[in-house]
């Protein structure tokens, strides 16, 4: 079984004006203590979310690409900053960029489907909404299944329905798999999300502003 850090941070393209901006905002998480982080676009097309990836891939040494000598890999005379690469949606860009893994919801490809592609080493994550998601998700060959929105979000234009801390409690009693909880969370509510039962706090725009002090402050949170 995988073993998830308590901060899970996803990069929302859409935050970010180009690029370089994505690129700065990975570094300094990775500075603040986080080893994951997640690459979300919505709206932009492949062009874009590809060169997003491989821009990221180049900066950052994952698991995957060290062989059997360990992680990180040397290049050169820099050793790469360690950071695990995960893609929400899309397997294919997952393999054209070389990250460690995809990100699925409801309306996306199954995990199976998503796992036929990837294969067995790349981490496979499912977002779910509700007990009857999570226990499907949890039969599946899935590493890590997401449970949310807990609170309030404005991350999506159209949210599911908000679970709540009672409904991230009934997500811990039906897997024994790592539980994500996502939605609105932020260093003033993660404790209590932590408290619920959830491994891991996926958040995104608590994570903004300074994101390495923010990092930081989440983890002491979080201890």
């Amino acid at each position: 079984m995988i073993v998830l850090s308590r901060l899970y941070p996803i990069l929302d393209a859409s935050c970010f004006p180009d690029a370089a901006d994505l690129v700065t905002a990975a570094h300094e998480l990775a500075a603040g203590g986080c080893a994951l982080v997640q690459y979300r676009n919505k709206s932009g097309n492949a062009r874009q979310m590809i060169d997003h990836a491989r821009e990221l891939s180049k900066n950052f040494s994952r698991p995957l690409k060290n062989g059997p000598k360990g992680w990180p890999r040397v290049l050169g005379s820099h050793p790469p900053i360690a950071m695990r690469l995960i893609m929400n949606d899309r397997p294919d860009l997952c393999l054209a960029a070389d990250f460690d893994g995809v990100h699925v919801g409801q309306d996306d490809l199954s995990p199976e489907a998503v796992r036929a592609i990837i294969g067995p080493e790349r981490w496979v994550g499912v977002s779910t909404h509700n007990p009857e998601q999570l226990s499907e998700a949890d039969l599946t060959s899935a590493d890590y299944l997401a449970i949310g929105p807990v609170f309030a979000t404005s991350s999506k234009d159209k949210p599911d329905p908000v679970v709540g801390l009672e409904g991230v409690r009934r997500a811990r009693a039906l897997t024994h798999k790592p539980l994500v909880a996502i939605g609105g969370i932020t260093r003033a509510n993660a404790a209590s999300v932590i408290e619920a039962g959830a491994d891991s706090v996926a958040v995104i725009s608590d994570l903004l502003r300074d994101p390495r002090k923010s990092a930081e402050e989440f983890f002491r949170i979080l201890r």
